[in-house]
């Protein structure tokens, strides 16, 4: 079952967008993510085991990390999208690339969601990529619920857990499944909103009406490992703040739960706090007014671009959020961008690289729609209302090479592969104002490979990459179109334009950025630029 359906199992009284909850799940690589990915849906009923679709058990591959090279590496380079139904509720889960490398595909995806899971290894604490993602959620007031991960391994103790959360992230902390031991000496945990002691495997060893009168018992005292967990967590409750939905909402606090992806344990208790706490779909930043999940019109904007998800047939999808409405199959949509009507005439849900075809949809889902190249990141899509979404950047690269075409007689071919990845966002692609270089700008190394590696075995173009001495690229602009032509005149050897043919600055050094902007105080030099 999918979002296509769920007005049929809505919970009563609600309009079809409250039952939505859209989310991300986010972390630092290797603290589980992908692996919690799996057991949520698997503990909602949307697969049978982790790793496979039901009905489907021999296909293990048609998951989250669908993508070859993914699976090669065991990391996810590519955002993808599961629909999923449980409690009367759809899900619509995005799961993100970890690594930093692809931290803009990450920033564009946070901007589709509602609330966040921030995955924390127990081992590990606080790591720089979820710090990262973590600032990005506060920029948009995400509300975050925190699962501590590996429970079931030696690791950090849960207070040093929560106070490095408190500390590092600036946040207010409320446990709300606490662990009784870890690693070898791990014994379940405590529900203290469910009111349930729960064995490893999550039986329900018993129920209390106050944790206190559960902590004086004994028979549990009698255990120096029951007797350890009491006592952290006596100096937690007294310490911290209880759980409070809307300090949570405003992104002040967040819920934190113990528990361990590969074992399971408290996947369960995550899965029924997101249905129960997460937020509905919320108002979409957007010019000239913010877009309201009530409003009776159509508006969703594309976050993402991903093309050849099916390499057989070179498909490009469109990766749309509904911000409002209802959409159904076959309706018109204008793209505010180009002015231009569009018949959505093959809309789809998504399981990971499976998908299925949308008869209808609302705020909170998201919506995939075929097209060949006429529909971008950023683009506004309405029922024909002149809205903007806002809030969707592009970064300046950090990383600048020119691309080797090692067959010359492929030269369209590649410039269809990097237009075509461009849009999607694996890359940014430049063309040098002097001379028909190619240049590519990414994050990190990493993309590098994946950009190489998808031309290569997509389109059938190899390249390699050559250094060309440049370190830094900038966005330039200026109030007077006069001095922009004035310093682009000047400088053509050291510009580029981007997809859109916007001008871009490429300087050797920190020193060069430094005396163009003192050469030229009326040229403005971006480090990030809206979404055209």
């Amino acid at each position: 079952m999918t979002a296509a359906t769920a007005t049929a199992t809505a919970r009563t009284g609600l309009a079809p967008y409250q039952t939505r909850r859209t989310f991300a799940i986010i972390s630092h690589p290797d603290a589980g993510k992908t692996t919690l990915t799996e057991k949520l849906l698997a503990a909602s009923g949307a697969i049978q085991q982790a790793g496979a679709v039901r009905g489907r058990a021999s296909m293990r591959a048609t998951r989250s990390d669908w993508m070859e090279i993914e699976q090669q590496r065991g990391i996810s380079i590519t955002s993808s999208v599961m629909t999923f139904e449980h409690d009367g509720l759809t899900f619509n889960l995005l799961d993100t690339p970890g690594h930093s490398d692809f931290s803009e595909d990450t920033y564009r995806t946070l901007t589709a969601v509602d609330a966040a899971i921030m995955v924390i290894d127990m081992a590990k604490g606080i790591e720089s990529q979820t710090l990262k993602l973590f600032e990005v959620c506060r920029l948009r007031d995400i509300p975050i619920i925190t699962f501590v991960n590996k429970v079931d391994r030696e690791g950090l103790g849960p207070l040093e857990i929560l106070d490095t959360v408190a500390d590092t992230l600036a946040l207010d902390v409320a446990p709300v499944v606490w662990p009784i031991g870890s690693g070898v000496d791990f014994k379940g945990t405590l529900d203290l909103t469910a009111k349930r002691l729960l064995s490893p495997s999550g039986e329900v060893l018993e129920t209390f009406e106050d944790v206190e009168d559960l902590m004086l018992d004994e028979k549990y005292l009698a255990d120096p490992v029951y007797a350890s967990a009491f006592d952290t967590l006596d100096l937690a409750l007294s310490g911290y703040p209880a759980f409070d939905r809307d300090t949570y909402l405003e992104g002040h606090l967040t819920p934190v739960i113990f528990g361990s992806a590969l074992k399971s344990i408290s996947v369960a208790e995550l899965l029924k706090a997101l249905g129960t706490w997460a937020p509905e779909p919320r108002p979409q930043p957007a010019e000239p007014n913010p877009i309201q999940p009530s409003d009776n019109k159509v508006a969703g904007f594309v976050f993402k671009v991903q093309a050849n998800m099916n390499a057989n047939h070179r498909d490009r999808i469109a990766f749309v959020r509904l911000s409002s409405g209802t959409f159904k199959r076959g309706m018109k949509l204008r793209n505010v961008r180009s002015g231009k009507d569009m018949a959505v005439t093959n809309p789809m849900f998504f399981f990971g690289q499976s998908r299925e075809l949308a008869d209808e949809a609302v705020a909170g889902d998201i919506v995939g729609i075929p097209n060949h190249g006429t529909l971008s990141v950023g683009d506004t899509l309405t029922e024909g209302a002149a809205i903007k979404v806002t809030g969707i950047p592009n970064f300046a690269p950090e990383i600048i090479r020119r691309v080797r075409l090692t067959d010359p007689i492929k030269a369209k071919q590649l410039s269809k592969a990097l237009s075509d990845l461009a849009e999607e966002g694996v890359a940014q692609v430049f063309r040098r104002m002097i001379g028909a270089d190619w240049l590519v700008g990414v994050v990190g190394q990493l993309q590098l490979e994946v950009l190489q590696s998808r031309i290569e075995k997509e389109y059938g173009v190899p390249i390699a990459f050559e250094s060309i001495g440049y370190e830094l690229a900038r966005w330039v602009a200026a109030e007077d179109k006069a001095d922009l032509k004035k310093f682009i005149d000047a400088n053509r050897a050291t510009l580029a334009e981007d997809k859109d043919g916007n001008p871009i600055y490429l300087a050797q050094s920190n020193w060069w950025l430094t005396r163009m902007q003192q050469d030229y105080p009326k040229v403005e030099f971006f480090a990030t630029r809206e979404r055209a």
